[in-house]
């Protein structure tokens, strides 16, 4: 990652609609950042808990203590999870890049190109990089759900920071979606059984989500964030 876009803390605004995960992603993110024994912290908002209903997620993550707490006003990196917010304003943030600071990074989940010529014009003058790919093609391709597009944004995003390794992130989705540890019952072996066939349902959830997940790290290296470049690309 070119200098001027590496930095020891960053302040994350993602947007997204109801039902793609934003929110989970924050809370997976911060619980990354405290296994890589990194900081972090997040502010979920949102209206109406319905889908395709604007959701916003604001996490802040640092090498060192964090102190503040609430709404990203000036974000570094911008999530985008849904083409809509750009293109129908579908978001409590609107323009959806409003504060971003200058050298900073933006990322879409899109097949189609969606930023106006005014978009552009504004995102050359911070000399920022948008990279643009469509994220739930990927999770449907190799995790056989749309619901792990938001592991695949947050892949490319962490791909691209290099604030934590894959071990941090596996702990943290292993965390979110099987507890702390698997427990079969000491009653009968019906249930035992019926126990163990939901763990291995959600052994293989982990598995494929983190399979989504190192393959956007692998897409990750392949970009240069320094600004040389607007939009980067990937056909998946």
């Amino acid at each position: 990652m070119a200098e001027n876009k590496k930095r020891e803390r960053y302040n994350i605004r993602i947007s997204g609609l109801g039902g793609q995960g934003v929110v989970t992603t924050a809370h997976i993110l911060g619980a990354t950042m405290d296994n890589a024994g990194k900081y972090a912290s997040l502010v979920p908002f949102f209206g109406s808990e319905k889908r395709m209903a604007p959701v916003e997620a604001y996490v802040r993550a640092s090498s060192d203590p964090i102190y503040e707490v609430g709404e990203v006003v000036y974000p570094d990196i911008i999530l985008i999870y849904h083409s809509q917010v750009v293109t129908h304003g579908k978001s409590y943030t609107m323009p959806f890049y409003t504060g971003l600071k200058p050298n900073s990074l933006i990322i879409i989940n899109t097949d189609y190109d969606v930023l106006t010529e005014d978009d552009i014009k504004v995102l050359e003058d911070l000399n920022t990089t948008v990279v643009q790919f469509d994220a739930t093609k990927l999770a449907l391709k190799i995790a056989g759900t749309e619901l792990a597009t938001n592991m695949a944004m947050m892949g490319m995003l962490l791909g691209l920071t290099k604030l934590v390794t894959t071990a941090d992130i596996e702990a943290a989705v292993r965390e979110r979606f099987l507890g702390n540890s698997f427990v079969a019952s000491g009653g009968t072996a019906t249930l035992d059984s019926a126990i163990e066939k939901k763990f291995k349902k959600k052994e293989q959830l982990l598995t494929a989500n983190m399979d989504v997940i190192n393959q956007t790290f692998k897409m990750a290296d392949s970009v240069d964030i320094s600004g040389s470049e607007l939009i980067v690309r990937f056909d998946v």
